[in-house]
C-alpha cells in the first residue's frame, strides 16, 4: 500500500471487474447509485489523472448479489474501440476520446439473483466482438461487428437457460479463443456441457458432458487438452479435442470429477500440462490435465480468492479478496516468494502492462511500479 506506487485514484463505488490498458490510458468499468448509472471510466497510464467517465442510465430493476456490484463484466478492446457490456442495459462502444461508437440496449434483460459478469471477447483483427449473454432466461452467444455493433451472428443457448430469476444454474464465464490445428474455436464452459463454437459463424462445433449446474471461471487448453471446471462444488473435466473433432465428443473425455470440489471463481492458467488456480477458500491446485490427479495444493496467503491466476515473466501473479498479491514460482511444486498488500477488498484481476501492475480495489484504482 505504501512501495512503487506510482499513482492511486479513490473510486466511488466497489465493483468486480478488472482494468484493461491500452494506449496509454487505463479503462475500467463501474456502476454507481446502485446501478441505476453505468459507465466506462479512462484514466491517463502515466498519471492516473481521469481523462473522461461515460454513463448509461438504466433504472429498471436488476437484481444481482451484495457480493457482484453491477458492471461486473471488464471492457475489452481491439485498438480502435472499447466495448463495455452493461447487464440489461446492453452493449456500448466508445473510441478512446470517450466519443460514442454505437450502442445495443436491444439485446434483452440479463436477469439472475447473482447478476452477471461475463465479458466481451474481441475477434477477427478488429472486425467483431463475441458476448456470451446471460445467465438467466435470455441467454445466446452473439458476435457484433466492432465498426457498428451490428449483428454478424447469434447463437441461441437454450439449454443454458434458467426456469427464473432465482435458478441456481447458468454461466458466468467469458468465452476462449483457440487454435485447433488451425481452425478457430470460441470455447465456453456452460450449464452440464464444455461447447465449441466457430467464431466467425456461431456453428456449434462439438461439446463434452459433465460439468454442473453453474460455471463461474474460464476453460483453459493445451495442445489437444481442453480443461474447464464447474462453481459451487461441481465437477472439473478434461477432454481430448484434437483435429477435426465435432459433434458430441463424451467419448474422449479423459475424466471427470465424482467427489465434491473446492469453490472455484477465478479462472487457472496452464503451465507444462498442468492446470493451477487459486480456489475460492484460498488454497492453490497444481492439477495434471491428462488424469485430473492433484499433484499439490496449499493454502497461500490469507482469505478466500475471486481473483484469476496470470502467468508473467515466468511467475505465477494472482491478487485474492483481501488484496494480497500473491507471487509464486511457476512449476508443479509451486511456493510463494511474495506477499504484498493493500488491505482492500479486491475480486478482480490484476493488469500487467510494461512493467507496471494495475489493480482495481473496491475503494482505488492502483499503478504499481518501479
Amino acid at each position: 500500500a505504501t512501495e512503487n506506487v506510482v499513482w492511486k485514484v479513490p473510486l466511488d463505488e466497489p465493483g468486480n471487474s478488472s482494468p484493461i490498458v491500452a494506449k496509454g490510458k487505463v479503462f475500467i468499468t463501474q456502476a454507481l447509485d446502485n446501478g441505476k448509472r453505468r459507465g466506462l471510466i479512462c484514466f491517463d497510464r502515466k498519471s492516473g489523472k481521469k481523462l473522461w467517465q461515460r454513463e448509461t442510465v438504466h433504472t429498471e430493476v436488476e437484481p444481482t448479489h451484495k457480493t457482484n456490484p453491477h458492471c461486473a463484466a471488464s471492457p475489452a478492446t481491439d485498438g480502435k474501440v472499447i466495448v463495455t457490456t452493461l447487464g440489461s442495459a446492453g452493449m456500448v462502444a466508445y473510441d478512446f476520446n470517450g466519443k460514442e461508437v454505437w450502442r445495443r440496449p436491444d439485446l434483452g434483460p440479463q436477469i439472475h439473483i447473482w447478476g452477471n459478469a461475463s465479458s466481451p471477447v474481441p475477434h477477427a483483427k478488429g472486425k467483431s466482438f463475441i458476448q456470451l449473454w446471460g445467465p438467466g432466461k435470455n441467454v445466446f452467444l452473439i458476435a457484433v461487428a466492432a465498426s457498428s455493433g451490428k449483428t454478424i451472428w447469434k447463437k441461441n443457448l437454450p439449454d443454458a437457460q434458467g426456469k427464473e430469476a432465482k435458478h441456481w444454474y447458468g454461466s458466468w464465464a467469458t468465452p476462449v479463443l483457440r487454435s485447433n490445428h488451425g481452425r478457430e474455436e470460441l470455447i465456453i464452459g456452460l450449464p452440464k456441457q464444455l461447447k465449441a463454437f466457430n467464431p466467425s459463424s456461431g456453428r456449434e462445433l462439438w461439446s463434452c458432458e459433465g460439468l454442473g449446474d453453474l460455471v463461474y471461471n474460464n476453460p483453459v487448453f493445451a495442445n489437444d487438452l481442453v480443461l474447464a471446471t464447474s462453481g459451487y462444488g461441481g465437477p472439473a473435466l478434461c477432454v481430448e479435442a484434437g483435429k477435426g473433432v465435432s459433434g458430441n465428443i463424451t467419448e474422449k473425455r479423459l475424466w471427470v470429477t465424482e467427489k465434491r470440489n473446492l469453490q472455484r471463481i477465478g479462472s487457472g492458467v496452464v503451465v507444462d500440462n498442468h492446470y493451477f488456480i487459486l480456489t475460492e477458500p484460498g488454497i492453490l491446485q497444481c492439477i495434471e490435465m491428462a488424469t485430473g490427479n492433484i499433484i499439490k495444493q496449499e493454502r497461500v496467503g490469507k482469505g478466500g480468492n475471486w481473483g484469476s491466476i496470470a502467468l508473467v515473466d515466468g511467475k505465477f501473479h494472482v491478487t485474492n479478496s483481501g488484496g494480497q498479491s500473491l507471487v509464486l514460482t511457476a512449476k508443479r511444486d509451486f511456493k510463494l516468494l511474495a506477499t504484498k498488500s493493500v488491505n482492500e477488498m479486491t475480486r478482480g484481476s490484476p493488469a500487467f502492462s510494461n512493467g507496471h501492475i494495475f489493480l482495481r480495489t473496491h475503494k482505488t484504482l492502483w499503478c504499481f511500479g518501479e
